[in-house]
């Protein structure tokens, strides 16, 4: 049992929800602005949803909230593509694959280091492989900051990057050489979960 399931519930991040709590920080400043305004913003322009996870013994304190939104994986070039495809069946090859993108993810800082994150990776990907799921998904994906820790955070809960390169992915994106990359692209397949 995790730490999610046993001590948490999990709902939607509303805008009530947030005001009925104790703020919700993450010790980011980009992620803490996001959760405390801009979350909701999305959330009625129907861009995203927003879940949390508060505490069972204490309902005001969010433990982590994170964003979903519908995507998906459009053909890419090169080596990148076979890497993609290749457990799909070769008579299964569409032009773009649906996946669900998670927009936001924050961890309190109250609970961070008790890998609650990976907690919450796992609750996501279980939740689009059970059979009740409304729609067909077949990818996770993340934009993930292009900081060491973050990279390696998905990494280790079994992201892949979509781009080896930060040189492929910068063409791809249209960012120009002297410009930072302030993102990658990483995926993870959920095929893997169900076979």
């Amino acid at each position: 049992m995790s730490f999610l399931q046993d001590k948490c519930r999990f709902g939607f991040y509303t805008r009530d929800k947030a005001d009925g709590s104790r703020p919700f920080r993450c010790g980011d400043d980009d992620l803490d602005e996001f959760f405390q305004k801009d979350a909701f913003l999305q959330s009625e322009e129907l861009l995203c949803k927003n879940y949390c996870f508060t505490l069972e013994a204490d309902l005001k304190a969010v433990v982590a909230a994170f964003t979903l939104s519908n995507d998906s994986i459009k053909k890419i070039p090169g080596s990148r593509k076979k890497k993609v495809e290749k457990n799909i069946p070769r008579e299964k090859i569409y032009s773009s694959y649906p996946a669900v993108m998670i927009g936001r993810l924050g961890i309190s800082m109250d609970f961070q280091g008790q890998h609650v994150g990976s907690d919450v990776l796992s609750f996501i990907k279980a939740w689009f492989v059970d059979p009740l799921n409304k729609t067909g998904c077949r990818f996770l994906l993340v934009d993930s900051y292009n900081k060491e820790r973050n990279l390696a955070f998905y990494e280790r809960n079994g992201f892949s990057y979509l781009f080896s390169t930060e040189e492929q992915e910068r063409e791809f994106r249209g960012v120009k050489p002297d410009r930072p990359l302030n993102s990658r692209l990483m995926y993870f397949d959920l095929i893997e979960l169900v076979r």
